[in-house]
């Protein structure tokens, strides 16, 4: 393994937190240099410090391979991660030092899980670092890093190989150096029109900027300790339902789409089931909230069910309404969409519905063969064939994928956590999704999660993160050696 060429890439992506961490002191300064100011700046300075000594001292290095682009990644989460502390540990008030530690994986993971009790008691210029957690994180903070490395389009793909899912890759039809350039066109413009679209509904540029971040990178960080609750705008909702399915949908299809191609959205498959999933979901929520008498408004009942459907079924967890007052049915249902997640190539964590839908064709051809059984029934996901490798893998990370969540929650009732606080919230932070239910439900917060169980509920947000397979390989690796 070069060190050189590890060191000097991880370098690069902790600059550009450390880039984000002076903006963020920038905002407190605009704001009056509120208590986070000197925090956020201290920790600009130590983390550009630290990125900047492999930039200066270490020489150029050449190509990366497989391997140093697994570590280069999966390191670059951690090491932002534990330099995104440091602004929560110097400012001190409920960030502990695993309060802190959950607080910022949940942040770059796009997670929205918090440890807060007052998120409104915060300055803004820490509200505004929170948010930019979830916006670097969203679309990767190896992404980002690979938007100023030089053209190198063997690096780049090395890298990105880890970061983009195996599943996305066939909906990539770019050249390798592109590839980048389209996700980060999508991401900065659909963050963009949203800041805009949000100020027009009523929100000042700060609230804008900040849901929007957290909107795009289906993280849920919201500056309100009511989430979207607090606006209590159908306007407001709406906006950030349309952003949260986008966001939810895969950005190369999404730059298709906008490029003049509008039909290779409604050509995919798993698009389409993505969209009718929600759809159905939405409804079948709505109407048992509604016949229910949670919501006497039939207008509203739409409202509050498909916008916490939509929400979590993208992972983001912003929330309108507190779900975990609801009957047993919309609860299940949305558990499991806070399984599923959204589509691969999307900002989303979790599962996502691509598995879900091979898995269900997987099933399907199996039945089918039992019926004939001499007959060749390949698993398709539109015009393509899955070969037979993918969908055992695909199999295999549901099975590790689900074993995860039950053993997490396990543990956690073997902490004295409440069975429903310990499976809906391992089942959210596996998946990315942020609340779950009980005391962890969309208006609660993991507060009340002994310091053990916050830990492994940040391990299982960047399980969920990197799919899983990275952080194996990188053990694996590292055991060899």
């Amino acid at each position: 393994m070069n060190l050189r060429i590890v060191s000097r890439n991880i370098g690069i992506a902790l600059l550009l937190n450390a880039i984000f961490m002076f903006l963020s002191a920038g905002v407190s300064a605009y704001y009056g240099v509120d208590e986070s100011f000197s925090p956020l700046l201290l920790s600009g300075i130590i983390t550009s410090v630290v990125a900047l000594f492999p930039l200066i001292f270490v020489s150029k290095p050449g190509e990366i391979n497989v391997r140093e682009g697994l570590i280069i990644v999966v390191f670059s989460w951690i090491l932002s991660c534990l330099f995104g502390m440091l602004p929560y540990i110097l400012y001190g008030g409920e960030f502990s030092i695993i309060n802190s530690w959950y607080e910022s994986v949940s942040g770059y993971t796009t997670t929205g899980a918090t440890i807060l009790t007052d998120v409104e008691a915060l300055p803004r210029g820490l509200l505004f670092w929170r948010s930019s957690t979830h916006w670097l994180g969203g679309m990767g903070v190896v992404l980002f890093m690979l938007l100023i490395l030089p053209t190198m389009s063997t690096s780049r793909m090395k890298l990105s190989k880890f970061e983009i899912s195996s599943l996305s890759k066939d909906n990539f039809r770019f050249r390798a150096h592109q590839t980048v350039r389209v996700i980060s066109t999508v991401y900065v413009g659909l963050t963009v029109t949203e800041i805009i679209l949000l100020m027009l509904a009523g929100m000042d540029m700060f609230d804008a900027t900040c849901h929007s971040f957290g909107t795009i990178a289906t993280g849920g960080f919201s500056t309100r300790n009511l989430s979207v609750a607090a606006f209590d705008s159908v306007w407001i909702d709406i906006i950030i339902m349309v952003f949260m399915m986008l966001s939810g949908m895969h950005f190369g299809l999404l730059y298709s789409a906008a490029a003049g191609r509008p039909s290779s959205l409604v050509r995919s498959p798993i698009i389409r089931y993505y969209v009718t999933a929600i759809i159905i979901g939405g409804l079948l929520v709505s109407m048992n909230i509604y016949f229910s008498d949670i919501e006497k408004d039939l207008s509203q009942a739409l409202r509050y069910g498909f916008f916490q459907v939509i929400s979590v079924g993208t992972t983001t967890g912003f929330a309108n309404a507190d779900s975990s007052l609801w009957p047993g049915f919309s609860v299940l249902l949305i558990t499991f969409f806070t399984i599923q997640c959204a589509c691969s190539g999307s900002t989303s964590g979790g599962m996502k519905v691509d598995r879900v839908w091979i898995f269900f064709k997987s099933f399907k051809s199996q039945i089918l063969k039992q019926i004939h059984p001499n007959a060749v029934i390949p698993v398709k996901v539109g015009e393509h064939t899955v070969d037979k490798e993918t969908v055992s893998s695909v199999t295999l990370f549901i099975v590790v994928y689900m074993a995860i969540i039950f053993f997490v929650a396990l543990l956690l009732t073997l902490m004295g956590v409440e069975i429903i606080d310990a499976f809906s919230g391992s089942a959210a932070n596996m998946g990315n999704v942020g609340p779950g239910f009980g005391a962890v439900g969309s208006l609660g917060n993991y507060s009340s999660i002994p310091a053990l169980g916050k830990f492994l509920l940040s391990i299982e947000m960047l399980l969920g993160r990197v799919e899983i397979y990275s952080l194996i390989l990188m053990v694996i690796i590292f055991r060899r050696r």
